[in-house]
């Protein structure tokens, strides 16, 4: 199993935590809710769990606890702008559907 990260979302990131002036990385989860069941959860993590798996790519930690993991697995976390929007974009394999707006998904 494993979850990777574009540059952009790194540099992103990386460029967060060193404002914030502590974190070792990115939290990346689920959650139930929305109209169609799941929604992606982020945080910055300053230490790990103890069961948390951890990936790392372009030197930022991704910290994913066991239950998200099934959900996430080939997921490619990146960070996108589009004119006057940006944020992160979730290219994940596991998705079969997502609500009209684009709030939650289901597997």
């Amino acid at each position: 199993m494993a979850v990777s990260m574009t540059a952009a979302a790194a540099t992103h990131v990386q460029n967060f935590l060193t404002k914030r002036g502590k974190g070792i990385g990115l939290r990346l989860g689920v959650r139930t809710t929305g109209c169609s069941g799941m929604a992606y959860k982020l945080e910055y993590a300053d230490a790990p769990a103890t069961d948390d798996n951890i990936f790392e790519a372009h030197g930022v930690k991704l910290l994913i606890d066991p239950k998200s993991l099934p959900y996430l697995d080939g997921m490619e976390l990146d960070y996108t702008r589009e004119g006057l929007n940006e944020g992160f974009k979730f290219n994940n394999p596991n998705v079969k559907d997502e609500c009209g707006c684009g709030e939650s998904f289901h597997v």
